[in-house]
């Protein structure tokens, strides 16, 4: 990846910025300043969920960013409350009046939870059938997930998006959705800025005059993961995109893969239920 508009190309021949701008936690006016400055410094993918309570305030930077909307690429995502296949249609329609999109470029199960998300993946299939979105997809899912959710499914999830980081490198869920055509997304991918003094990481950063988060993104993005990192500072959203300038060699790449200690900062989704 040489620049910050490179894409993937999904299974379904969808194209999709390797590189991409999250929104968790971001609220009001806030987020509507970072999602203008990530743009402006020439992000394509910006990244929301409904529970986030941010995508009319994300959909407003879009619109006011004077970026063509074709050149966007928009992920948001179906809340565990509003899982099942009628519900599911109810809360896509209010996603995107919320963004004031016609169209919605992927659309994504937010966790599995325990026993709705087959139903609610039925619906997602009628909403990419019916051309609301472009691509359909899966949050927070493990292997079994993914194998009960493949089943029946008639489209295979374009991307599965989830905690991914050094400490939590997520290879047989990699090597799973590689062997099944389905690109892997990292949500928090600096673990909330954790690994800042990791010896390893500070160490390549300084032989490269770049920070540990730079490198961790670099990382992620020769691992061929998508990766979203969210900031609200316009001074971060610009360093973090600042990672196409050099490129790690094989034995660094392995160097950061052995930081691995299946350590989350997050849920395990099997302990999410509702």
């Amino acid at each position: 990846m040489k620049h910050i508009t490179d894409n993937t190309t999904l299974n379904n021949g969808i194209a999709m910025p390797w590189f991409g701008f999250g929104t968790y936690q971001a609220k009001g006016n806030e987020v509507y300043e970072a999602v203008k400055v990530a743009l402006e410094t020439g992000y394509r993918s910006i990244d929301t969920a409904a529970v986030y309570g941010n995508e009319e305030e994300v959909g407003k930077a879009i619109a006011d960013s004077g970026v063509e909307r074709d050149e966007i690429f928009v992920t948001t995502k179906v809340w565990n409350d509003d899982q099942g296949y009628d519900s599911t249609l109810r809360a896509f329609e209010a996603s995107r009046k919320r963004l004031g999109l016609n169209v919605v470029d992927l659309y994504l199960i937010h966790w599995p939870g325990k026993d709705k998300f087959k139903d609610t993946w039925k619906a997602m299939e009628r909403l990419y059938e019916e051309g609301a979105v472009r691509a359909i997809g899966v949050s927070n899912f493990h292997v079994h997930h993914l194998e009960e959710l493949l089943k029946d499914s008639r489209v295979v999830p374009a991307v599965n998006q989830v905690e991914l980081h050094p400490r939590l490198s997520q290879r047989p869920l990699r090597d799973f959705c590689s062997a099944h055509g389905i690109q892997i997304e990292a949500w928090s991918p600096l673990m909330k800025g954790r690994l800042g003094d990791n010896e390893t990481l500070l160490e390549i950063a300084r032989k490269y005059g770049k920070t540990p988060a730079q490198v961790i993104l670099r990382w992620n993005l020769q691992s061929r993961i998508v990766t979203i990192p969210k900031s609200v500072t316009p001074e971060r959203i610009r360093e973090n995109a600042a990672i196409f300038d050099f490129e790690l060699t094989p034995s660094e790449l392995e160097r950061i893969d052995a930081l691995n200690e299946d350590q989350r900062v997050g849920t395990n989704p099997d302990e999410l239920f509702f």
